[in-house]
């Protein structure tokens, strides 16, 4: 199987460290809302993923986290005034919903920040003792200068990202480009004691103290949509392997935009839908099929069309799944659509590929090739 690694941006065969398993680590989301059309692509991407591994024999140990401590859930927490992890337990619980109606399977840990503090602690501790951090006020930032190969994953250079940075009011980090791995407590938000005085986790530093933690110092994959490949995923690499010394992740994956009627999905312009609206009018197995119908690098454009269009494709596939027996098959010619269907994902995990060959399995089962096997078959690529 290939796979194109954004960090050497190009193709690479995937060679797992553990033969015949894949670990996966994938961000998820700040649970302060529903989520959007655009946070539902890279569930429904990786889910897929997921079940492509697991559909050519790996095993798989997949994992997404829950932002549950955030300046988005503070905020909404004044709004609808609530402790902040209630609000965070009330939009975990409604994104299973929405993601259950994606098919979207649970993960096998869903991680949380408020469950790994003291884990988070130690790990900034251990940045300070090798000097990749200090102290300020309370506040502890990461010495970007300090990690030479910073800003790999996104090809940008500390003097690309120095004539833009600003320090911001309030902030008392030495240098523009650090950031925060530790925030002081403000009167009234959620806060945890810790060496540097009561506070919170910076964003950044959770997906590595997690994703160190439950899969190790070095995982298989790691994904997220490619919005995060800067700051976000630039900064993980930079905390996790100033503290390990280690490579982070050995493939790094990033899903495209959503764009709603060819325009980039914004709040500000109004074309912001939550899967929760969504699925009012929409099937839940219809968007997921929509998803798939593009390259999950490519940009994908949500439009009535496009969703109507990928209803009726679904609908004409699980049509040809629920008709009768008509007698027996071609064994070869069945194991032919097998491994074109493998060949088609193992390209950069090629989904609108692979649902080519799903509809010409469909067609030839349509010509009267129907038997039990076939049903089988049918059923497990769907079911990828």
């Amino acid at each position: 199987m290939k796979i194109y690694n954004s960090m050497t941006r190009r193709k690479e065969e995937f060679v797992p460290i553990h033969e015949g398993k894949v670990n996966i680590y994938v961000c998820g989301p700040t649970v302060y809302n529903y989520f959007h059309i655009g946070n539902a692509r890279p569930f429904v991407v990786f889910d897929t993923l997921r079940r492509f591994f697991k559909y050519i024999g790996y095993d798989v140990k997949f994992v997404q986290n829950f932002t549950d401590v955030d300046d988005k859930i503070i905020n909404k927490a004044k709004e609808e005034n609530l402790p902040a992890l209630e609000v965070s337990e009330k939009y975990i619980k409604e994104y299973f919903k929405d993601a259950e109606a994606l098919n979207v399977i649970k993960a096998d840990v869903h991680p949380k920040v408020s469950e790994h503090i003291e884990d988070i602690i130690e790990f900034i501790s251990t940045l300070i003792e090798k000097g990749y951090a200090y102290e300020a006020d309370g506040d502890v930032y990461y010495i970007t200068r300090k990690f030479p190969e910073y800003g790999k994953l996104s090809g940008q250079n500390i003097d690309d990202l120095e004539s833009g940075a600003r320090i911001a009011i309030g902030e008392v980090k030495k240098d523009p480009l650090d950031f925060a791995l530790w925030k002081a407590a403000k009167p009234g938000e959620i806060s945890w004691d810790s060496p540097w005085g009561p506070g919170r986790p910076g964003w950044h530093i959770e997906c590595s103290v997690m994703s160190t933690e439950i899969l190790g110092d070095t995982i298989d994959i790691h994904g997220g949509g490619a919005d995060l490949e800067f700051p976000h995923h630039t900064n993980e690499i930079a905390q996790s392997e100033a503290k390990t010394g280690k490579t982070f992740a050995n493939y790094w994956m990033h899903n495209g935009f959503v764009n709603i009627d060819n325009v980039k999905m914004s709040k500000s312009l109004g074309n912001f839908i939550t899967v929760h609206d969504a699925l009012e009018t929409i099937d839940g197995q219809v968007l997921r099929f929509f998803f798939a119908t593009q390259h999950y690098r490519k940009p994908i454009n949500f439009t009535e069309k496009a969703v109507r269009d990928a209803e009726t494709n679904l609908k004409y596939l699980k049509n040809t799944y629920e008709q009768p027996f008509t007698g027996d098959v071609d064994s070869q010619e069945l194991q032919a659509f097998k491994d074109k269907f493998v060949v088609a994902m193992d390209e950069d995990f090629n989904t609108a590929n692979g649902i080519t060959v799903v509809f010409e399995m469909a067609k030839w089962i349509n010509s009267g090739n129907y038997d039990a096997a076939v049903k089988e078959a049918l059923a497990a690529m769907l079911e990828v």
